[in-house]
């Protein structure tokens, strides 16, 4: 994209600014001159004719609002012009619109995992330790803080904060001044302890604040999301720890490891609480199973597997103006290149594909399947609308500050990350994903809970494209940061994987870079990189209460 300004799609009417423009500067767009009437911030869309009150404004191929007033040629798309506004779907005359890309230097390649009883290939392989209830939190910490150190597993301590100088500057004196600006970040000394269970890539303890109180189904599905958890190919087994009394039983959560695989082959200890002698005999149990469990994963070792394997969640968050021409493309392509492959990939955040649901249901490739999205959708929207939150209401105030001004604007560019491949499945929230291809899940579009909703539905790996920056991991699958700008990408190096700025440069092409993305997980799913989210420790789990969440 060497230019300053990008027409995304034949049919829009808004022209996207790649770098800043000043008013009175003179831009060339398909054969004619528009002069622009004020400043367009980078990442911003002015008008490419006049608009009239009403008038539709389309971006992506689909319309994304209309407008509010009288919007000459050459002033900027605002909140103050523009209202949120999509168009109607429905189920009818389906096609699949697929360019399959040319992956003929990829199908003989493989990643070395770990292979699990019910045929599933792990990029990595954890053990779990988890509570059924929030009460037990206190007791994973417990053992968490007794277990990862002198196993070796102790993660994202690469620097500490020197609290003790500043306890010394105050007591001789020191003004706020100088306690202000004084150095207290410390480099942490590398120092790793050997490993005694060398192919166990760690234990993860999960925490929540969910099992009792609320409503019943959010126990359930909490029961049902910690099952897709256990049974994800990431994980060796699970250490369960359940007080005794609350709303999501211990077989509620059998119940659904039953119903997801009853034949899954994994080691799961069940402890409770309310039935031990004493906590501290409570804790010793847990550690002691865990401590077996961890033997019991350590026999298993990467083999080599094919790519078809790989089970990929397509996440973004902190998106802004260039995530749907950048980052998203990219990753789109580096999914139809999965799919061609035989693999998998996950496309959540239900919130965000409005004003595409008609692509979406077009490329489902059964009636039963665009239904069922269908539905999902209207349901979703109608629970929103009836506690005053719709979807229009989805953008956040850095989206908006970054040209993005309404959620179907936001919308069309996060669904570039689903490429142009054919919808295979689409899942409810905590639904398991049996078939290859791309599926839709449905999820919020809160960043944590669907990459957390992702993972519990079979991802072992994870893309999260960003514009604004933001550290969100995951406990068991790698998240891979993508940035859909270099200033992003230089600026916050260390939770960047990948650049995907380079295509608004013009140093790469959507496909490029697409394969590059392939690339570096092939890697990651080998265990040869590490995701800088990995290294930093950043296991974020938050658990969908079906209550409306955008």
């Amino acid at each position: 994209m060497k230019n300053n300004i990008l027409k995304v799609h034949p049919n829009d009417n808004i022209i996207a600014a790649l770098q800043d423009l000043r008013i009175g500067q003179q831009v060339a767009i398909n054969g004619h001159s528009i002069v622009l009437l004020e400043d367009i911030p980078t990442k911003h869309k002015f008008a490419e004719r006049d608009f009239v009150v009403g008038d539709e404004i389309t971006m992506y191929g689909v319309r994304i609002g209309r407008a509010t007033r009288l919007i000459p040629a050459g002033v900027r798309i605002s909140r103050e012009n523009v209202v949120h506004d999509s168009e109607n779907y429905s189920v009818g005359k389906r096609y699949a619109d697929w360019h399959l890309p040319d992956v003929s230097r990829f199908k003989k390649r493989n990643f070395n995992g770990f292979y699990r009883s019910d045929g599933k290939v792990g990029t990595r392989n954890y053990w779990l330790v988890v509570p059924l209830v929030f009460c037990e939190n206190r007791n994973i910490e417990v053992v968490r803080d007794a277990m990862l150190e002198p196993l070796g597993y102790l993660t994202g301590q690469h620097f500490s904060v020197d609290v003790a100088k500043l306890l010394q500057l105050y007591g001789s004196g020191a003004g706020e001044g100088e306690l202000l600006s004084a150095d207290i970040i410390r480099d942490a000394a590398e120092v790793q302890r050997s490993r005694p269970f060398p192919n166990v890539d760690g234990i993860k303890f999960l925490t929540h604040d969910g099992g009792c109180g609320g409503t019943r189904q959010d126990s359930e599905a909490l029961c049902r999301l910690l099952a897709g958890y256990i049974l994800n190919s990431n994980v060796a087994g699970a250490t369960v720890l359940s007080l005794g009394c609350q709303h999501a039983q211990i077989d509620l959560l059998k119940s659904a490891l039953d119903a997801f695989d009853p034949k899954h082959g994994k080691s799961v200890y069940f402890l409770e609480q309310q039935k031990s002698k004493s906590e501290r005999d409570f804790i010793a149990d847990a550690v002691r199973q865990t401590f077996v469990g961890l033997a019991q994963a350590n026999q298993t070792e990467r083999r080599p597997a094919p790519l078809s394997k790989l089970v990929v969640g397509l996440e973004c968050g902190g998106s802004d103006g260039f995530s749907g021409i950048s980052a998203n493309p990219a990753l789109g392509y580096a999914s139809d290149m999965l799919a061609a492959l035989g693999g998998t990939t996950i496309l959540s955040e239900f919130p965000e594909l409005n004003a595409v649901e008609q692509n979406l249901i077009d490329r489902c490739t059964t009636d039963e399947i665009a239904e069922k999205f269908a539905h999902l959708m209207r349901s979703y929207s109608q629970r929103a609308q009836e506690v005053g939150s719709g979807f229009d209401m989805n953008p956040s105030p850095g989206n908006i500050r970054d040209g993005l001004i309404t959620d179907a604007m936001k919308s069309a560019g996060a669904a570039k990350k689903g490429g142009t491949s054919p919808v295979t499945d689409v899942l409810d929230y905590t639904e398991q994903v049996t078939r290859p291809g791309l599926t839709l899940l449905c999820t919020p579009g809160n960043d944590v809970e669907s990459t957390t909703a992702e993972v519990g539905s079979g991802a072992n790996l994870v893309v999260f494209t960003t514009g604004l920056g933001t550290p969100t991991g995951n406990p068991i699958a790698p998240v891979v940061k993508m940035a859909t700008n270099t200033t992003l990408a230089r600026r916050m190096a260390d939770i960047i994987d990948i650049d995907a700025g380079t295509i608004i440069s013009g140093e790469d092409t959507i496909e490029s870079k697409g394969e590059e993305l392939f690339e570096l997980l092939i890697k990651v799913a080998n265990g040869e990189l590490q995701t800088h989210a990995e290294r930093l420790g950043q296991d974020d789990f938050i658990p969908w209460k079906r209550g409306v969440s955008l």
